[in-house]
């Protein structure tokens, strides 16, 4: 084949790729169950990503977490331009993304990549023990909350408050409520 024959093949490998990581990324993101991501070695580019779409981060001591998209000349395509620094702030999403490193489970604690690390071996049990958490709650709360949440991330103040009564007379009216 031709070189530009190649690099168009692989470019429709590439849109094809991102469109499935996106939807799977956006499917986490939309479930209406709290979604835990469990970080165990290293997350980066399209594994990023996936954890960023993930409502809860639990991370082993040795995992190591970063963009990573610029080390490979590659650009995210899943939700790593969004999701990042809605995460960790424009600043800190801008130092990750431009220099491609990796940090450590404990300076991704630091600037709230993650949310709890855990030893390696407690990984697992960690994440059944917060899952188990949340099993008990109200599905249809949990639901809720998680919307009103990611929502506001979007909306103004008055805009989400309004949102958060609304859901709150019609939660009022839920049968796991009474």
């Amino acid at each position: 084949l031709k070189e530009s024959e190649k690099r168009s093949n692989v470019a429709r490998g590439n849109v094809a790729f991102i469109r499935a990581l996106g939807a799977l990324a956006t499917a986490i993101e939309a479930c209406p169950r709290p979604v835990i991501a469990a970080v165990n070695g290293i997350a980066v580019a399209g594994g990023l990503e996936l954890v960023l779409a993930c409502d809860m981060v639990l991370a082993a001591e040795s995992a190591r977490l970063g963009d990573a998209h610029a080390n490979y000349a590659m650009f995210p395509g899943a939700g790593a331009t969004v999701r990042l620094p809605r995460r960790v702030g424009l600043a800190r999403a801008k130092e990750l993304m431009l220099t491609g490193d990796l940090l450590s489970a404990a300076d991704a604690l630091d600037i709230d990549l993650v949310d709890r690390v855990v030893p390696d071996l407690a990984l697992e049990r960690e994440v059944l023990a917060l899952a188990a958490k949340l099993a008990v709650k109200s599905p249809l709360v949990l639901a809720r909350m998680k919307e009103a949440l990611n929502d506001a991330a979007d909306q103004s103040i008055e805009t989400a408050l309004r949102r958060e009564r609304d859901l709150n007379e019609l939660h009022a009216l839920a049968h796991d409520r009474a």
